[in-house]
């Protein structure tokens, strides 16, 4: 490993071993000082995670954390959408990553992983929430559910997790690697002003039957090459990574940081644990992270919406027959009252 990071003509290292890896192979780029790029997760935890931010930054290299699916096109798109205020303040963001289970062996040794489906795809969800409702905005607790229903593993092999944000916002989570089906990946994010649903790589608009005659690869994790099936166009591209890497190489360029850095991992990873301790404790756990570089001391919006110096408007609606109708609450006695207009 060390020869080929120290190769002449390598002037960027991409780091794709299993997880236990990452930390000696980012260390011996900055020793070599060389340009890095690690897949997810950053780390098997945040501790590691935190020490591999901290050599990058030290050493002056670039870093880059290869977070695909924060790079797809319909992923882009909604988050300019979000970004642009089309939804309002966002309230809610649920990311899915479901599937039979990964490629390799070393996904399924504990040790080797870190973990189970929580660290090898909610390490998507968690960060698709964080675009959506901000990376500036904290991370502040988790309770997460864990279980190993079916794999004969150590880890979990399904789990589910909310993520309560500083600012009132919530992340959720569904992975499983139990999943039967194929590859399926969702989100859905809801605001004040509207919702945005993305249905990414299961059911795209792309649906086919065959009874496997001459039928060989269909799409990433489908189980089957006979029956209805759902491929996917151009896999590269929908699930992000001609995105990704153009972004790692034109910030190495450019000398800027990319999209998604090593200190965006780290952030990751505390939730992550995060959503370890609580499946054990089956409470609320805080998200501890020793670096925070985002906006602090952050509180929930305000809720009410004035209609006029008598009451809030709680909902407007028309009506079947076609006249408008108001939900107003009264300012002072709180009584809630129907107003048609």
């Amino acid at each position: 490993m060390e020869e080929a990071i120290n190769h002449p003509d390598v002037d960027m290292v991409c780091i794709s071993l299993p997880n236990n890896l990452h930390e000696a192979a980012v260390m011996a780029c900055c020793k070599a000082k060389k340009a890095v790029m690690c897949t997810k997760p950053l780390g098997r935890n945040a501790e590691e995670a935190k020490r591999m931010m901290e050599a990058v930054e030290k050493a002056g290299i670039f870093n880059g954390y290869l977070e695909d699916l924060c790079y797809t096109p319909k992923f882009l798109k909604a988050l300019k959408s979000v970004q642009e205020g089309a939804l309002g303040r966002i309230l809610w963001a649920k990311s899915r990553e479901t599937h039979p289970g990964p490629h390799s062996e070393w996904f399924w040794d504990k040790e080797q992983a870190g973990g189970g489906c929580i660290l090898d795809l909610g390490c998507h969800c968690v960060e698709i929430a964080r675009n959506f409702i901000g990376k500036d905005v904290k991370p502040v607790e988790v309770m997460c559910w864990a279980d190993t229903q079916v794999k004969p593993i150590d880890a979990e092999d399904h789990a589910i997790g909310l993520v309560k944000y500083e600012n009132g916002a919530i992340g959720q989570f569904e992975v499983s690697w139990t999943f039967r089906g194929g590859l399926d990946l969702r989100d859905e994010v809801m605001g004040s002003e509207g919702t945005i649903w993305l249905n990414s790589f299961l059911r795209t608009g792309f649906d086919m039957f065959t009874t496997g005659k001459g039928a060989d690869y269909v799409a990433e994790k489908a189980e089957s090459n006979t029956g209805w099936l759902f491929p996917v166009g151009d896999e590269l591209n929908e699930l992000g990574y001609n995105h990704m890497f153009a972004d790692m190489f034109n910030a190495v360029e450019t000398g800027k940081a990319p999209r998604e850095t090593f200190y965006d991992g780290y952030v990751v990873n505390a939730v992550l644990d995060a959503a370890y301790r609580s499946a054990k404790s089956k409470l609320w756990e805080p998200v501890k992270l020793d670096v925070w570089r985002g906006k602090e001391g952050l509180e929930k919006e305000k809720t009410l919406t004035e209609y006029n110096e008598q009451y809030y408007l709680i909902k407007e609606e028309m009506t079947h027959f076609g006249t408008a109708k108001l939900i107003l609450k009264d300012k002072k006695t709180g009584q809630i009252i129907e107003k048609v207009v």
